[in-house]
């Protein structure tokens, strides 16, 4: 999956360009760079790649979300609506923007589920934030009619599913606003890199002042610029971006790899009967840089697991046990561990999640996704296709 595997001369280049250069900061110096603004250069690519009218490129996604739920003017009081299996990142800028995470369930697309997000809303919900989990979508059109039915800020949480789309619209531009990141695990990276895309004037240009200490960008001696309000240094560096303009322009060469590995991995275990798999609301759409699929039960679902990993299967991840990407090991979230004192709003909103049964487990508990490599052949794919085919019959 990740577009390291794919580094060659083209990313050696787009790095030399900036250091002949010597400039690695994304604004001023505009002399000494000699025409060279990589960030921009990407962000424009990013446009042409989703077809949204602005995209801003960030450290890192977390940074991503936390100024689009600045720039959407999301704060203390407000609720934001997402589900439990993501990053935490997704909770953390939340928590960063002074506003409450409420947690709804996910549905068989592993994504945050309509009928409960519908649920979760109350008079102090602003935003409904669906993750694109594991390269695929949320059912984003039923989500969609949802935040415009109750006047609701739609932010797509596209971290994991940059390249996949949903009936013609690339993920991440649906909403009011989207967000990518290209860490260093993403089909796409910039070592570490994130950004926004948006069609809305306004969310952009508050987007890319609070991203960067509150500059306005509309005078070419940043010591003049004007400041409308405080913000913070989520900038990316040339270098990162740079990285980025070679990997971008590989993108429709990466999905292409991951759906044939995908196919070869899907067609080597679909026979097993005990085998369903997720839903994908729109399948051409799917940037296929996961294959995941459910077996009936937990405990069968966990051997299986162990099967494959014990068989030398790369890429095998059971997000049931998983510390990061599920609610069930978010202890410090769950326990409302933080590292400063945290405001009355964000304290008394926030539910006890560690009382909290979710509908969502019956779903997560037989759930196994495999991560398709990019750097293997079509000989690796099916090599390591039949080792999970023969792991998955001997744990059912």
């Amino acid at each position: 999956m990740p577009g390291w595997e794919m580094f060659d001369e083209n990313e050696r280049n787009q790095v030399d360009d900036v250091m002949r250069t010597g400039v690695l900061m994304r604004y001023g110096f505009d002399a000494k760079r000699k025409g060279q603004w990589k960030s921009r250069e990407m962000e424009e690519a990013i446009c042409r790649r989703t077809g949204a009218k602005h995209a801003l490129l960030l450290a890192d996604g977390t940074a991503a979300l936390t100024t689009a739920l600045a720039a959407l003017g999301v704060g203390a009081g407000d609720e934001v609506i997402m589900p439990p299996f993501t990053f935490v990142a997704s909770f953390e800028s939340i928590i960063a923007a002074g506003a409450t995470p409420v947690l709804a369930e996910v549905d068989d697309t592993l994504c945050l589920c309509p009928e409960s997000a519908r649920e979760a809303v109350t008079e102090r919900t602003k935003v409904v934030m669906p993750v694109h989990m594991c390269g695929s979508m949320a059912d984003i059109g039923a989500l969609e009619r949802l935040c415009r039915e109750k006047g609701l800020f739609l932010l797509e949480d596209a971290c994991q599913a940059f390249g996949a789309s949903y009936r013609g619209r690339a993920l991440g531009a649906i909403g009011d606003a989207g967000c990518y990141s290209f860490d260093f695990n993403k089909m796409v990276t910039c070592g570490e890199g994130g950004a926004i895309v948006t069609d809305n004037d306004d969310i952009y240009e508050r987007a890319g002042m609070y991203h960067d200490h509150g500059h306005d960008h509309k005078n070419s001696d940043r010591g003049l610029e004007e400041h409308a309000f405080p913000g913070y240094n989520f900038r990316i560096s040339e270098l990162h971006a740079a990285i980025g303009c070679a990997q971008i322009a590989k993108t429709d060469r990466f999905v292409t790899i991951h759906r044939i590995n995908k196919k070869i991995f899907k067609d080597a275990i679909c026979s097993i009967p005990e085998v369903s798999f997720r839903r994908i609301p729109d399948p051409d759409g799917d940037c296929a840089t996961f294959l995941t699929f459910f077996l009936p039960e937990e405990a069968m679902t966990a051997r299986a697991a162990k099967a494959m990993k014990d068989a030398g299967v790369e890429g095998v991840f059971y997000w049931f046990d998983n510390n990061w990407h599920y609610i069930r090991k978010w202890d410090h979230f769950k326990d409302r561990k933080f590292a400063n004192p945290q405001s009355g709003e964000v304290l008394r909103g926030m539910k006890d999640y560690s009382k909290v049964l979710f509908k969502s487990d019956a779903l997560m508990s037989r759930c196994i996704s495999i991560a398709m490599k990019m750097g293997w052949t079509a000989e690796d794919a099916k090599r390591a296709a039949d080792k999970a085919a023969a792991a998955i019959r001997s744990a059912v």
